[in-house]
């Protein structure tokens, strides 16, 4: 029997947190809800410079092309090699890179697209330790412009743990504006989105 494309993902999505669980960070893609709530800065109008952090399997990049609809540039920055591969042949009109988010704002002045428009980040920020967290936000911050967004989730059950109340002194210190989004009850587990603009040291 023939396994569907999201069946595939799912599988893909566990092997590969089941090799390195450190940098995946999730036992199965994130769902469509989480992904449509995500990418909602990103505009209806224009060529806008959308870059995506952590991309996976695809479940962001996907309803990124669709938004986009052949509009401005999209960028995918994936740090997993298989995923990388797997993405740059399901999405070949996605500029995917397999890199570290760490090297951001670089990757993005060799192609001619510093600052960004909006940043779409898929990454565990959870399992990152201190250092990695804030350099990997360091260079979100040096990526964008200064009417750029900024959009990353956590799971809502680690919402009160040290690297999650980490993460939001971080943005706060770092936006001027950070809105918490309502919880995805539908995505497994639930989770939730910052909403950041207006970066404090923006291009």
């Amino acid at each position: 029997m023939n396994r569907r494309p999201a069946d595939d993902s799912r599988l893909s999505f566990l092997l590969e947190f089941a090799r390195h669980p450190m940098t995946v960070g999730a036992v199965t893609p994130s769902s469509t809800a989480l992904a449509h709530a995500i990418t909602a800065p990103i505009p209806r109008t224009g060529a806008p410079v959308v870059v995506e952090l952590g991309a996976g399997t695809g479940a962001f990049t996907q309803v990124i092309q669709r938004l986009l609809d052949g509009r401005g540039h999209h960028i995918a920055v994936e740090s997993n090699e298989q995923f990388a591969r797997r993405l740059a042949a399901r999405f070949p009109t996605v500029d995917v890179v397999a890199g570290n988010a760490r090297q951001l704002p670089a990757l993005l002045t060799r192609r001619g697209h510093l600052p960004a428009d909006v940043i779409v980040s898929g990454l565990p920020w959870a399992a990152f330790p201190p250092a990695k967290q804030r350099d990997v936000l360091d260079a979100v911050v040096g990526s964008l412009s200064r009417e750029g967004a900024f959009t990353t989730f956590a799971y809502a059950h680690l919402r009160w743990a040290t690297p999650a109340r980490r993460l939001r002194r971080s943005l706060e210190a770092s936006f001027e504006e950070v809105v918490v989004g309502r919880t995805i009850w539908a995505n497994i587990p639930p989770a939730f989105i910052y909403h950041c603009r207006r970066p404090a040291k923006a291009l």
